[in-house]
């Protein structure tokens, strides 16, 4: 697997910046404006058909939004969708994958370990 072409690090780049001021945004937001951050976190969940459950409490999570590990998280799942992009007529992306056996692998090796059968 070599090193990544020179655009995915100018991506990557981006993504990172994206991330990091979507996050200092939010924590500023969710500092100086508790309430209707809470309002809108609360009406995305709506949107997209989460219920509201009673017994929950949403003021455990929402805290956690904008969060250092919120930052790595989010960062890591932009960095994956860039590296699982495709073209038309180009390469398929080589994801990763898990086997039965709980052993991590690409698309590319799993191929050629299933070929050998």
């Amino acid at each position: 697997m070599g090193l990544p072409q020179p655009g995915l690090w100018l991506k990557r780049l981006w993504v990172l910046l994206e991330v990091a001021v979507h996050v200092v945004v939010g924590k500023v937001l969710l500092i100086l404006f508790p309430d209707r951050v809470k309002r809108n976190i609360l009406a995305m969940g709506e949107k997209t058909g989460m219920t509201r459950n009673p017994h929950f409490s949403h003021d455990n999570w929402i805290p956690t939004f904008f969060s250092t590990q919120y930052f790595w998280f989010v960062l890591k799942v932009r960095w994956q969708r860039l590296e699982d992009t495709t073209e038309l007529g180009g390469l398929a992306p080589n994801c990763p994958v898990v086997r039965l056996s709980g052993q991590r692998c690409n698309i590319w090796e799993f191929m050629q370990v299933q070929e050998a059968y």
